[in-house]
């Protein structure tokens, strides 16, 4: 029934060819770099509605640039394009010099909702993508590595006590136990993933206890729970809202060997099912609306967990999934070629940024696993 629909669907309005993707993406590029902004003009802040003193938060500022930047990055094309080269540059810049941040440091995170470790997740991923690309721009080598174990010491240091695993929105008091969330725990944990990789110092015991917080939060049927501190009930009624955590966890599990291509694909195939449920809430206001309580931030981080998730599959699903997702991209750029799940025009720059990763995941490298 749902190959029938996809082939339904794909008649009405057909999916894009690749050249009608490289086009799409190369102009999406242009936009985005065209949005940076800052004084430095290295920015690409994500902008929501949480503010701190009535300013997009700091964190939100470095998150956002990292991730535009990593999109820029993964584009083909980067050693003959000079203008997203200085962007890179400048945004390279910036999250490096972000470390000296009043708003950024562990030592005055109280808990409550606070953004901060958010932010030292995509700082260190952005450079950390920058090392492996081996694309570092000429002269920032040592201010790189610097704000990159800075940034990986401050999000080690972020970790929920006792429970394991990150959350954005934790009970007040740096040292009170809470849930794990099922958001932003396995981004955190492929960022540790990657450093590792790359020859990073990372604690061992914290991925573990952030493993466990993680599985804590899966159900027997697949759900994820938005975030758990004990075990997870089973709730199957929500699946339709849990699809954007169900693929980013069960990805986050399998690179541990704590999941299986079968579990992969059952959340990828979810996602692709009741991706409508997120489609309604995209670049809408309010947050945690009924009956699943989606919110609109979660459209573009479900749609790049799942490319990701299809490129772990085996063939031929992971070609046919592959296309479902590339029709699903297809219908939600906007006319000006960018793509945004918020109300914001700021955050066409992130939205943008996750389509475009989410349709190169095919060229992109691998994600790194935890052995």
């Amino acid at each position: 029934m749902e190959t029938l629909l996809a082939t339904i669907l794909l008649l009405v309005r057909p999916a894009p060819t690749q050249l009608q993707m490289d086009e799409a993406l190369r102009t999406a590029a242009a936009e985005v770099v065209a949005m940076q902004s800052g004084e430095g003009g290295g920015e690409w802040p994500y902008e929501g509605v949480y503010r701190v003193g009535g300013n997009i938060p700091v964190a939100y500022r470095v998150g956002g640039t990292s991730i535009v930047g990593e999109a820029l990055l993964r584009l083909p094309g980067l050693e003959g394009d000079a203008q997203r080269q200085q962007a890179i540059r400048r945004a390279t810049e910036y999250v490096c010099g972000a470390i000296d941040e009043p708003l950024l440091q562990v030592e005055t995170y109280q808990g409550g909702y606070d953004v901060r470790a958010w932010g030292a997740c995509y700082g260190a991923r952005f450079l950390l993508a920058l090392q492996r690309a081996k694309a570092t721009p000429d002269g920032l080598g040592e201010q790189v590595r610097t704000a990159t174990e800075w940034y990986l010491s401050a999000l080690q240091k972020f970790e929920i006590p006792e429970v394991g695993g990150w959350n954005y929105a934790r009970d007040a008091g740096a040292e009170t136990p809470c849930a794990a969330s099922a958001f932003m725990t396995p981004a955190c944990l492929q960022t540790l993933f990657e450093a590792r990789a790359l020859g990073y110092a990372v604690d061992a015991s914290i991925v573990e206890r952030a493993l466990a917080a993680l599985e804590r939060c899966r159900t027997d049927d697949g759900n994820f729970a938005y975030s758990a501190q004990q075990q997870a009930r089973k709730q199957s009624r929500m699946i339709p809202g849990a699809v954007g955590r169900m693929v980013s966890g069960e990805m986050a599990l399998y690179l541990a060997g704590r999941s299986d291509t079968a579990r992969l694909q059952s959340a990828v195939e979810a996602f692709i099912r009741f991706w409508r449920e997120l489609e309604v809430r995209r670049a809408k206001g309010g947050t945690h609306l009924p009956p699943y309580g989606v919110a609109p931030y979660y459209f573009w981080f479900a749609h790049y967990h799942a490319a990701q998730a299809v490129e772990a599959l085996p063939e031929p699903r992971r070609s046919e999934l592959r296309a479902q997702l590339n029709w699903l991209l297809w219908q939600t750029r906007e006319a000006d070629g960018t793509w945004n799940d918020r109300v914001f025009r700021r955050s066409a720059a992130y939205g943008s940024a996750m389509a475009m990763m989410s349709a190169l995941m095919p060229t992109s490298a691998p994600p790194s696993a935890w052995r």
